[in-house]
């Protein structure tokens, strides 16, 4: 049976148009009964990474959160909304400021829903899983489209990583830092929650050295919607200009048959994908390896590295970084941070979690003269 995925243009966060774009990207799927059933428990989770304005692009836009929930209080459901945002270190001292500053803490109280925190949790084989997901019926699923420096895009699946409890999210960076083990860990997840519906805040994406701070916003003006992740993901790496499978969450899902990969397995409704796929998205440094041949990256991989590395002058030494690193090898010295790179494994969740940009990646001599 082929995924269908609706896209819908929506040029920009004027409430009443994107709940007109959200409804009319729900009608071409059957509307949202067709996922969500009356009057049952709903955990709302949208992509809340830190606390930033909507303006910023970082977070799922406010707006995005009040359609999705004016829409599922049309079927009389009860609603909850949560997100572990990637404040590590000191999660739930933080966490009230993230919902306030990214405006869903503001949506929640004109819309009457009740705000939650991940503060429990229930272990689900290897990991560790917010308790509210044993509460409710059902999960609606709202990422932002941006690309990620350590899994080159964060989208339906990667937006699931934020219900992991706690800092447990820092032991899964730990014990699974090669990229292809931390997609295993992402689609594990995924196949754990199946959330019954997705919808993807694309109206501004981000491309660049994406998630956080060092990320440049970019105009999309769409709206996707459907209950297949992989599909939904699959079409996000087709407007980034990427095939389906150069995105390690989606190649792993795809090879356990979790979702539809190939273009000709996914219906599209709405929009043409011809239509909406311009420019390609300038991507995060590190993922210009990728580009590397496999068998010359093979012989390379020792000597070609990236590494995360502090400009001082936009150092606000607020230690954001110490407490994201998993392995600890950052610490403080006359208020600046100090790397210990012959232990740092480049998952870059220090660059992610820094609020003020000052967080770049560089390249190694070996890399500078490859070219890359």
């Amino acid at each position: 049976m082929r995924s269908k995925i609706s896209i819908v243009r929506c040029n920009n966060y004027e409430p009443t148009l994107v709940l007109e774009a959200t409804k009319k990207a729900l009608d071409s799927l059957g509307g949202i009964s067709a996922f969500i059933a009356p009057k049952s428990r709903v955990l709302v989770k949208p992509n809340l990474l830190m606390a930033k304005e909507p303006e910023f692009g970082i977070d799922t836009h406010p707006e995005i959160v009040r359609a999705a929930v004016r829409i599922l209080k049309e079927i009389n459901c009860k609603i909850y909304l949560g997100d572990g945002p990637s404040v590590w270190g000191s999660e739930m001292e933080n966490v009230d400021e993230v919902y306030r500053r990214s405006g869903v803490k503001k949506i929640c109280e004109e819309e009457g829903i009740e705000l939650v925190k991940f503060d429990k949790r229930r272990w689900r084989g290897k990991f560790p899983l917010a308790a509210w997901l044993d509460n409710c019926d059902y999960v609606l699923n709202l990422p932002k489209f941006k690309t990620h420096d350590f899994m080159l895009m964060t989208g339906a699946i990667k937006n699931l990583f934020g219900l992991v409890s706690g800092t447990y999210k820092t032991e899964l960076h730990k014990k699974y830092f090669a990229q292809e083990d931390f997609a295993k860990i992402l689609v594990d997840i995924y196949e754990e929650t199946r959330p019954a519906l997705t919808i993807i805040d694309s109206i501004v994406a981000m491309e660049g050295d994406g998630p956080g701070t060092s990320g440049e916003l970019r105009k999309v003006g769409l709206i996707l919607a459907g209950s297949d992740c992989v599909a939904l993901d699959s079409i996000l790496a087709l407007i980034m200009g990427l095939k389906p499978q150069d995105i390690l969450t989606t190649k792993e899902a795809a090879s356990r048959g979790s979702g539809a990969v190939d273009i000709n397995s996914i219906s599209i409704l709405g929009e043409k994908l011809e239509n909406i796929i311009e420019e390609p998205f300038k991507l995060p440094t590190t993922s210009l390896v990728r580009r590397i041949p496999r068998p010359v990256i093979e012989l390379a991989k020792k000597l070609i590295k990236y590494y995360p590395c502090v400009e001082y002058d936009d150092c606000i030494s607020c230690a954001a970084c110490i407490q994201a690193c998993p392995n600890k090898i950052i610490t403080m010295k006359k208020d600046r941070p100090v790397f210990d790179y012959a232990k740092c494994t480049a998952c870059f969740c220090c660059q992610e979690a820094c609020p003020n940009a000052a967080i770049k990646i560089k390249r190694n001599i070996w890399a500078k003269m490859a070219g890359l």
